[in-house]
């Protein structure tokens, strides 16, 4: 190999972002509604997920707000909305040990970003008069 093949081989590019604003009370509402609330529930969040919300106590639906925001942001940062190759249970978010929010990939979800050199997920949330907003870098190397 090359000098220049391997300098070239550690260059980590941005290959998506995504960027999403989702309304704590909207989601609130989704969740509490009795005929389909769970179903919601069920469908975007794993079990983590819902169980560090429920932890959360009063403040659950701010987590699960950054939560939905967060899926969503993932999914425009990887080019792709909500399909058979990206789904919202193979999205997770997850906690570092120190409390940073991580993404977490899984099963097709998680071959999609490798198909399209997708290496790491950079996510930051952030919560604030009833609005949660999450971003997403997409970074890895183009596949040509």
């Amino acid at each position: 190999m090359t000098r220049h093949q391997r300098e070239a081989s550690l260059i980590v590019m941005i290959l998506g972002v995504g960027v999403d604003l989702t309304e704590i009370a909207r989601i609130q509402r989704a969740l509490e509604d009795a005929k389909t609330g769970r179903r919601f529930r069920d469908r975007v969040y794993t079990a983590g997920e819902i169980e560090y919300c429920e932890g959360k106590g009063r403040g659950r639906y701010q987590s699960y707000a950054g939560r939905f925001a967060a899926k969503e942001a993932v999914m425009k940062a990887l080019g792709r909305g909500w399909s058979s190759q990206v789904t919202w249970l193979e999205i997770e978010i997850v906690r570092d040990p120190a409390g940073k929010p991580l993404v977490k990939l899984h099963d097709k979800t998680s071959a999609f970003a490798r198909a399209r050199g997708i290496q790491e997920l950079c996510l930051s949330i952030t919560h604030a008069g009833g609005m949660a907003m999450a971003y997403v870098i997409a970074q890895g190397k183009r596949q040509d």
